[in-house]
């Protein structure tokens, strides 16, 4: 049985359909997703490609399959945000940005590094969407970039 087949990915904010993805899967070129409905689809994009809010992937008959961040294991980190993002960002760690607080994903490193700068850190369940690179990317990458 042949699979329906998404080439590309446009900007639609709503689809037939939804597949839910943590940060790290919605890095993808070439992989079988499954939708909420219980649709099987073949990504197979010409480019490794970083997806976001409102993305969705075209299949070839038009059906929209609709990007949604999955929730994750997270730490929310609370205190003199500006201070701890940039130790945050020296580590080259993706990192959510919100007026109130920062989320990254849990690591224990990272966890008590924070609080011996003087964070309040908890952890969390919630969709993760990161800052993007600050090249285009839509990832944050190391020295290399």
């Amino acid at each position: 049985m042949d699979l329906p087949v998404s080439h590309t990915v446009t900007h639609a904010h709503r689809g037939d359909d939804r597949v839910t993805l943590s940060y790290d899967e919605r890095f993808l070129r070439r992989k079988v997703l499954e939708t909420e409905g219980g649709i099987r689809f073949l990504v197979d994009l010409a480019k490794t490609t970083s997806l976001g809010p409102g993305d969705a992937f075209r299949l070839e008959d038009g059906c929209l399959i609709e990007v949604v961040a999955a929730a994750e294991d997270l730490l929310e980190i609370r205190g003199d945000l500006t201070r701890l993002a940039w130790h945050i960002g020296n580590r080259h760690t993706p990192c959510q940005i919100e007026p109130a607080r920062l989320l990254i994903q849990r690591d224990h490193v990272l966890h008590d590094m924070l609080v011996k700068l003087g964070a309040e850190v908890s952890e969390v369940v919630a969709p993760f969407m990161p800052e993007g690179g600050a090249y285009g990317h839509g990832r944050t990458h190391g020295h290399a970039h």
